[in-house]
């Protein structure tokens, strides 16, 4: 089968990141399969405004910690749209802030589970859509991790770094394994970024706290998370896989 349109998935793509994403690769003429859990308000929102710009979108509610779930989510996209050809794996669950000393088993385990198992299977079940083509050198996988992986996250999340420090090894494994298909694997690491997962952590006023601390003196914001994302996916990157593009003001 030869590639004739560009289908990405974007897991936890109803809001921050994902939510830019999804816009920006509609408006780049892919086809766009947002998936979501709980906020379907937010959702709609997002797939009124992807529509009237002339984009393509539709959203698919899926709990992508559950293996069974993720496995009905490739299905359903590619009974609408064909199989997939790149991946944005995005989803991610921050607990509140709090130090190791205090961190139970049940949070870590939590934590782990939906912010790394997620990643695997998706990739697992997209590369599986991506062996259906012909020719796999246009497909192409991104994984949203974070700077928390590289600055350990004390005080606040070191769990949640942790696990964003497995996601930065798995894509460079990821990278190696897919590289003699052509299929190029990359990943992203936001720092302080203007988004709603800090209010799931207690401080929803983080990145504004810490912004002055930065070199650049200011926090990010989803949009332009999302044009490395999209630069990534592009044939513009072409020869560019197991690579890192960080976005953390200079930290």
């Amino acid at each position: 089968m030869v590639i004739s349109k560009k289908v990405v998935l974007i897991t936890g793509g109803g809001r921050g990141i994902g939510a830019a994403t999804a816009s920006l690769l509609a408006k780049e003429n892919y086809i766009v399969a947002i998936n979501y859990k709980e906020d379907e308000v937010s959702v709609k929102k997002l797939l009124s405004s992807i529509r009237l710009k002339g984009g393509c979108a539709e959203a698919f509610k899926a709990d992508i910690s559950d293996e069974s779930q993720v496995e009905e989510l490739f299905s359903s996209v590619i009974f609408k749209y064909g199989p997939i050809t790149h991946l944005v794996n995005n989803v991610g669950v921050l607990a509140r802030q709090q130090r190791v000393e205090n961190m139970t088993s049940d949070r870590i385990n939590y934590i782990l589970q939906h912010n790394v198992t997620p990643y695997f299977i998706c990739a697992r079940e997209a590369v599986k859509h991506f062996k259906r083509h012909d020719d796999m050198s246009n497909c192409a996988i991104v994984n949203v991790s974070s700077a928390a992986s590289r600055l350990g996250g004390a005080n606040e999340y070191v769990d949640y770094a942790a696990s964003k420090g497995a996601i930065d090894t798995f894509t460079i494994g990821l990278s190696l394994e897919l590289a003699e298909y052509g299929v190029r694997v990359n990943c992203v690491r936001p720092g302080c970024i203007y988004t709603d997962i800090h209010r799931d952590g207690g401080e929803a006023e983080r990145v504004s706290r810490l912004a002055p601390q930065l070199p650049l003196r200011r926090g990010g914001t989803a949009l332009e998370v999302a044009n490395a994302i999209a630069w990534l996916l592009s044939d513009e990157a072409s020869y560019v896989t197991g690579s890192f593009i960080d976005l953390a003001g200079g930290k």
